[in-house]
């Protein structure tokens, strides 16, 4: 079962491996017995699907789960079931290529407006006559 990213893109499963494992915490003897968390791992470098500047967003937005191995780790663990905790992982990492695949809005530069001008130069005076006030009257003005 593959995972659908968006309509022109999804991944196979060969393209990442799944390990399940106990979870940890409260949860008595189910979780005690149970292999029901899902460990995903999705290397990043050989994915042919992306391009390198998704890749490199997606190692960016990955953050604490990038490994060392350039692998994104992914753990699911807060269902009951390995079924719900696999769909969990597999839509969390569909969500962060998701995200990758959009460039960021590069911001150009723009100059303030004269109305913008005028406004803050207009607020500055204001600001320093309401100032002006609180000082105490010099003598020597007379």
């Amino acid at each position: 079962m593959s995972i659908f990213v968006n309509e022109r893109l999804s991944l196979d499963d060969t393209s990442f491996t799944e390990r399940f494992i106990r979870a940890s915490g409260p949860g008595g003897q189910n979780v005690n017995k149970v292999s029901t968390a899902v460990q995903l791992r999705f290397p990043v470098g050989p994915c042919a699907a992306l391009s390198p500047p998704v890749k490199q967003r997606l190692r960016h937005l990955a953050g604490r789960r990038l490994t060392g191995d350039d692998e994104i780790l992914i753990q699911a663990d807060n269902h009951r079931t390995q079924k719900a905790n696999r769909e969990a992982a597999r839509r969390r990492l569909a969500q962060l290529i998701r995200e990758a695949l959009v460039p960021p809005v590069i911001r150009r530069r723009t100059t303030p407006s004269r109305g913008a001008l005028a406004r803050r130069a207009h607020s500055k005076k204001h600001r320093s006559e309401a100032k002006a006030m609180r000082k105490k009257p010099n003598p020597m003005d007379g």
